[in-house]
């Protein structure tokens, strides 16, 4: 698997989590999924974060 294909890979599941985090969050708050505790999409949205975090370190780790 060559750079850009890992870099668009991990991009994408930046995106799921990301989206997934929100979705989450607003229907939570509209009270459509109030069994859903706070804790879940906490880890979604640090799930995210790690994962960008990720994307751009291996970007600039191939650079070297």
């Amino acid at each position: 698997m060559n750079q850009s294909a890992l870099n668009r890979k991990l991009t994408q599941v930046f995106g799921i989590f990301l989206g997934m985090g929100i979705a989450i969050w607003v229907l939570r708050g509209f009270g459509i999924l109030t069994f859903i505790p706070g804790g879940v999409i906490w880890l979604l949205f640090l799930g995210a974060i790690a994962v960008a975090i990720l994307s751009y370190i291996q970007k600039i780790w191939w650079r070297i």
